[in-house]
């Protein structure tokens, strides 16, 4: 998974010393100067973050999987919302597709609505109900203890694969589109590597 991006302080001294100095002195624009320094600093780690990130992965991987998640819909939970942004999904998604395209990797994208979290990655069954508040669960059909993100990244990984092989029909690779360039002729000859994060998986290179 994705760990959560560092964030600015609702509260602390730059922040209040602005919302009470008074307007056009020069103790509130200290103040402003110092909230912005401390947003450029975030910004500027968060991006290091997600470079570092995508960059080890299009480096190590001829084919990467992501899901199509609605990040614009998901930030209007209020409590969901800091932590989605800190984390900059979109932004991660949005350095891979170019360097997917750089460097010859393939980008399977699968679609929002493919139950990656309720399949057991073990034998297929399919939850009919999974809670957002459930983060483990055990599969009714074969008894596999599942972490729920770890669960969702094989899936989004096998899907991804079915796509490579040009066949959509699997079980796990209903409702897919393919993005980037060709698999290079290596990737055939991959072996399952471990998920890398909760909503990507990445095949490693020979």
């Amino acid at each position: 998974m994705l760990p959560p991006g560092p964030s600015v302080p609702v509260s602390g001294c730059p922040v209040q010393r602005g919302n009470f100095s008074q307007r056009g002195s020069n103790n509130r624009k200290k103040a402003k100067a110092k909230v912005a320094r401390a947003h450029r600093k975030v910004r500027n780690a968060r991006n290091d973050f997600l470079h570092r990130a995508s960059t080890n992965l299009v480096r190590n991987a001829d084919l990467i999987a992501i899901e199509d998640l609605n990040v614009s819909g998901m930030v209007k939970n209020p409590t969901l919302a800091r932590s989605i942004s800190d984390a900059g999904w979109g932004e991660f998604r949005r350095q891979l597709e170019y360097k997917c395209e750089r460097y010859g990797r393939q980008l399977v994208v699968i679609d929002r609505w493919h139950p990656s979290s309720k399949t057991c990655s073990s034998c297929g069954h399919v939850l009919a109900e999974l809670s957002l508040n459930t983060r483990h669960w055990t599969c009714p059909t074969c008894r596999t203890r599942h972490d729920r993100d770890i669960n969702a990244a094989k899936n989004i990984l096998a899907a991804g694969r079915a796509v490579a092989g040009g066949d959509s029909g699997d079980a796990c690779g209903a409702g897919v589109s393919r993005q980037g360039a060709s698999l290079p002729p290596s990737a055939g000859k991959q072996e399952r590597s471990q998920p890398v994060c909760s909503r990507a998986a990445a095949q490693p290179q020979d």
